[in-house]
């Protein structure tokens, strides 16, 4: 059995996720991870952050529910209103840290949303990854060269038919697969006992 995690780069409640994602991972060691981008923001719904007039209310509600932290820059972002979400820019920067370091990815998928939610960063920009890369210890370039290559869009898109086919359509999805089966163990929001009760069942 592995876990699969689906989530958007750009998802609030992913990032409200990522303290669970990580203590799963910490009580777990020996269970593979998969990670999945979704695809929240693409096509008609990339628009700038302002057109999305529920984003602060949504934050606070995350914040009070998970223990998420949201960051000066950040909240820069929301307030300027103009920056652009575009979940197939970050779905290739997440194949990209994944390509590099597979038995990190879900860690590299924590970082990469503090980048965006705590440092301000976006996740459209090379220089975003180079940081992320640097901090996790990784060859830098190595990141860049796979977030700019053109098979990291077809990595980005094989993702979102990887999502449909689960039938994920909200995020963050945790769930648990093998041969056989595939069961939801988390939707949105689970604490880590949560979902270790749920794993508990399957065994």
């Amino acid at each position: 059995m592995k876990l699969v995690y689906v989530f958007d780069a750009y998802c609030g409640w992913s990032h409200g996720f990522s303290a669970t994602l990580s203590e799963i991972v910490s009580r777990h060691p020996d269970l593979p991870v998969e990670v999945v981008s979704g695809g929240l923001f693409t096509g008609g719904r990339r628009v700038p952050i302002r057109e999305f007039g529920y984003v602060q209310g949504a934050n606070a509600q995350i914040a009070e529910q998970t223990g998420a932290r949201f960051g000066e820059a950040y909240e820069r972002l929301i307030a300027d209103g103009s920056f652009v979400m575009d979940s197939e820019a970050a779905a290739r920067g997440v194949a990209a840290v994944r390509q590099v370091a597979p038995h990190r990815a879900a860690e590299l998928a924590t970082a990469l949303q503090h980048a965006f939610y705590v440092d301000g960063l976006s996740l459209s920009e090379a220089a975003t990854y180079r940081t992320v890369a640097q901090a996790a210890g990784l060859d830098a370039d190595a990141v860049v060269a796979a977030f700019e290559a053109p098979e990291a869009q077809s990595a980005a898109h094989a993702d979102f038919r990887r999502a449909a086919q689960h039938g994920v359509s909200a995020f963050p999805t945790l769930l648990a697969v093998d041969s056989e089966h595939v069961v939801p163990l988390a939707l949105g929001h689970a604490t880590a006992d949560e979902v270790d009760r749920r794993l508990a069942n399957l065994s």
